[in-house]
């Protein structure tokens, strides 16, 4: 049965390197429907009845890759490996000081240990240059800290096929904001970071009118000695209920910051940013969170401790006759498919382990997990319909709005059967913009009935995830290119060049040998237009109840005028992120020549510390 399961070499190498279960030289998943069963038989030994029945469930729904839950669940769920089944999470705050600083690292550091990726907010950490009120020493920076995140991110886990995964914030009122923007303009420097900006309302606000923007500090943290006779603002700071006064420390042109951020991306790729006052609008834990980070790749804003449980539904399973008048996509086998996979995931939170107590506490209590879709380029093409495309559009955006309802709709037969997570508020949860986005009879039964789960939807990047289910695209991105070589480390360490053909390209190709022009529908990224990738990010959006993972691919000779428009209209649309990646000699470009094909993508050329190496799904 293997060979018909995997049509690729590397589909075969993702599964036997990442996810295939080993243990002390004993290979236990012989094929990958023992992989299947083995997630199978451990999601279902958390039901508390009919555990055979929810095996056969289970293991249906995961088969012939129709779900596809996250890497640590395929890699880590019924193995005898003490490691975390959730692929990320946002790490506490970090405390001011010597010993709050180390102890954030070590909890890092045993976090990635166990194979999860981490987010952290470095805005609680003194402006380089500030003295402390209770010691009087001179701060370094956060920037200065991170680098200290970066050698151990780096060092802990520098062998082995598998690497680790960060994501540092930063306020856009921070003092050090200019040197956060501008620290990965030299090469090599933080390269096991990915870069966010926090911006909010107010600094757009300020953006677009031209104004003067106040870099701030909290007054309590520093020497009043010689900050008192400063100008103070109230701001709610980071890990803050309240408002606190906040001492001025420096002022720039709202709009020479922006313009800083945008030509600091243009050049070289970071930093992204994050609209977080968009993600606290519309966060469904609103009335207990103040959200200010991510997980390393952005689907997924966690408070403090939080963590991103995610799968996705590979909706090129669900096509029939492709290519064709007649292609169709079979919405009853995904809402079939989505209440399986609500239920496997929500057990996974009682299932796995956790690198440190308050993660569970966090992860127990929200019970978020983070449904998605992958295959959504190749699924267009399957049904004759250009990526960008009007069409496209509202194809995917009833996809998604089955996928979503279903979930919710799921979640809440399950609160009636096993509770509703222990942060519900019934009056509250109400309140949130998402939950007032949904239908009025799902929100009439979420009164009624509660739910089982305080997030369900997320799409992630799917990287490796999507090579595994014999290499269909990635998420909601395009088709990367139909056909190109790629480096991928050996578990020696060494890069092994593989081919690697797209899932639609070789279908096409068994259909249709004698044809040799592929139809105007086929089309890769460099064939689309950045606002088309904008269109179907900011299409879904309304869908997505956590948020997407999603990469706008910029040509090298795209006009920095219409760049920066693009971060500008993701903030009018109410987006919660905005990355993109323009080829720069800093980063590199993704691709890089070949005698032989031109293009091969590397682990070390990639563009963000998520590559597939080290991404956390």
């Amino acid at each position: 049965m293997q060979a018909d399961h995997f049509k690729t070499d590397i589909s075969q190498f993702i599964w036997d390197s990442k996810y295939r279960y080993r243990y002390n030289d004993i290979i236990y998943d012989k094929t990958i429907e023992d992989t299947w069963y083995r997630i199978a038989r451990a999601a279902a030994s958390a039901e508390p009845a009919e555990r055979d029945l929810w095996e056969e469930r289970f293991y249906h729904t995961l088969f012939s890759f129709r779900f596809l839950p996250g890497g640590r669940i395929q890699a880590g769920a019924g193995t005898q490996h003490r490691v975390t089944l959730f692929n990320c999470f946002v790490m506490g705050l970090i405390e001011d000081s010597m010993n709050g600083i180390f102890d954030s690292l070590k909890e890092g550091a045993l976090t990635m240990q166990q194979g999860g990726g981490v987010g952290y907010d470095f805005s609680t950490l003194r402006p380089r240059g500030s003295i402390a009120h209770t010691t009087g020493t001179i701060a370094s920076g956060p920037v200065s800290f991170m680098r200290i995140w970066d050698s151990m991110c780096g060092t802990l886990l520098s062998t082995g096929v598998r690497r680790g995964a960060m994501m540092a914030t930063l306020r856009c009122d921070h003092p050090d904001i200019e040197e956060f923007i501008e620290v990965k303009k030299e090469s090599g420097v933080l390269r096991n970071f990915n870069l966010s900006v926090q911006i909010t309302d107010e600094f757009m606000h300020a953006v677009n009118n031209d104004e003067e923007w106040r870099l701030v500090f909290p007054a309590r943290a520093l020497d009043q000695t010689k900050y008192k006779a400063r100008e103070t603002v109230l701001r709610k700071w980071t890990g803050d209920t309240q408002y606190q006064a906040c001492h001025v420390l420096g002022r720039v042109k709202a709009r020479k910051l922006w313009d800083k951020i945008m030509k600091a991306t243009y050049d070289y790729a970071e930093p992204g940013v994050l609209f977080v006052d968009h993600i606290n609008r519309q966060n469904n834990l609103s009335y207990k969170e103040d959200i200010t980070a991510t997980n390393p790749c952005g689907e997924v804003p966690l408070p403090p401790y939080g963590a991103c449980n995610l799968g996705s539904v590979n909706l090129t399973t669900f096509v029939t006759h492709p290519f064709t008048d007649n292609a169709t996509i079979q919405f009853d086998k995904i809402e079939e498919t989505v209440k399986i996979a609500v239920r496997l995931l929500d057990n996974i939170i009682d299932l796995s382990n956790y690198p440190l107590p308050a993660q569970e506490k966090q992860a127990k209590g929200s019970r978020r997990i983070g449904i998605g879709i992958t295959g959504l380029a190749d699924t267009l093409i399957m049904l004759g319909l250009r990526y960008g495309s009007r069409q496209a559009i509202d194809v995917t955006k009833e996809i998604m709005k089955t996928v979503t309802h279903t979930a919710y709709r799921t979640s809440m037969d399950l609160a009636i059967e096993k509770g509703t997570f222990p942060f519900y508020d019934k009056d509250e949860y109400q309140k949130s913009a998402f939950i007032q986005s949904l239908p009025e009879n799902i929100r009439e039964d979420i009164l009624k009935s509660g739910i089982r789960n305080s997030h369900l939807i997320s799409i992630a990047p799917t990287g490796t995830i999507s090579l595994l289910a014999n290499n269909i695209s990635s998420g909601i991105e395009p088709v990367y290119n139909f056909k190109y070589k790629r480096k991928i480390l050996e578990s020696d360490g060494s890069y092994a060049i593989y081919t690697i053909t797209d899932y639609v390209y070789q279908l096409w190709n068994q259909l249709h040998e004698k044809e040799k022009t592929l139809p105007d529908y086929f089309v890769t990224t460099n064939d689309l237009k950045p606002i088309d990738h904008l269109t179907m990010q900011s299409a879904l959006q309304n869908y997505v109840d956590n948020a997407i993972s999603k990469t706008i691919n910029i040509p090298e000779s795209y006009p920095f005028e219409e760049f920066r428009s693009i971060y500008e209209k993701a903030y009018e649309k109410g987006l919660k992120g905005c990355t993109t990646f323009r080829p720069n000699p800093v980063t590199t470009a993704i691709l890089t020549p070949s005698e032989e094909d031109k293009k091969v993508l590397t682990g070390a050329d990639a563009v963000h510390c998520c590559s597939i190496e080290r991404e956390a799904d």
